[in-house]
């Protein structure tokens, strides 16, 4: 049931806000599942504070990255791109990109990737504006520390890939975005890349 509707001027796209998460085309043609918190705080709402986009440095955060500029330009928002430093099981040694950074802290390395992320993703982006994103590291489980920066900086939304860095193929399916989906008491925005090339 759709609480209101309207229509995107930029990208001509029927919206609707529910309680139910929704998939919805960007200005790219890009798919992006969106969940309107019926469970927000008391007190606290959407579009207040900034964008957190949650940054893994996959392709579907790349595109998260984009989109997240895109919406917050045209609301007015700033953007806070957010990075988790931890070695998952998974994905061993992923900030050892070099024998030198095995001498590094993984939160010094981390920080250099985050920040050339952003300046890779602005070279073919140009609503990518590296000096209009703020950066934010923490150290943890991802789920659950991007569920916490969200309510100490009291971002209005979540904007997130919906693949991390080990590409899995299926879509929120058991997936870290599909938790923070579930806990998030503000709305999670989960954006899909391109394909990936075969």
């Amino acid at each position: 049931m759709c609480v209101a509707r309207w229509e995107d001027r930029a990208t001509g796209v029927a919206c609707c806000v529910s309680n139910l998460m929704h998939t919805l085309p960007d200005s790219d043609g890009r798919q992006v599942l969106t969940k309107d918190a019926s469970q927000r705080k008391e007190g606290q709402s959407a579009g207040n504070g900034p964008v957190l986009v949650a940054i893994d440095f996959s392709r579907d955060s790349g595109a998260a990255l984009v989109w997240a500029c895109q919406y917050a330009g045209r609301i007015g928002a700033e953007v806070l791109a957010l990075h988790v430093v931890h070695d998952p099981v998974e994905t061993p040694g992923s900030y050892r990109r070099s024998e030198a950074d095995a001498l590094r802290p993984m939160e010094d390395v981390a920080t250099e990737m985050l920040n050339q992320f952003i300046q890779k993703t602005a070279e073919t982006q140009p609503e990518v504006k590296p000096d209009a994103i703020a950066t934010q590291l923490v150290t943890g489980i991802p789920e659950t520390r991007i569920l916490e920066v969200a309510d100490q900086t009291g971002a209005g939304m979540i904007v997130m890939g919906s693949r991390g860095r080990t590409g899995l193929p299926h879509l929120l399916l058991g997936s870290r975005a599909e938790r923070v989906v579930q806990r998030a008491a503000i709305p999670v925005t989960i954006v899909k890349g391109e394909p990936e090339d075969e």
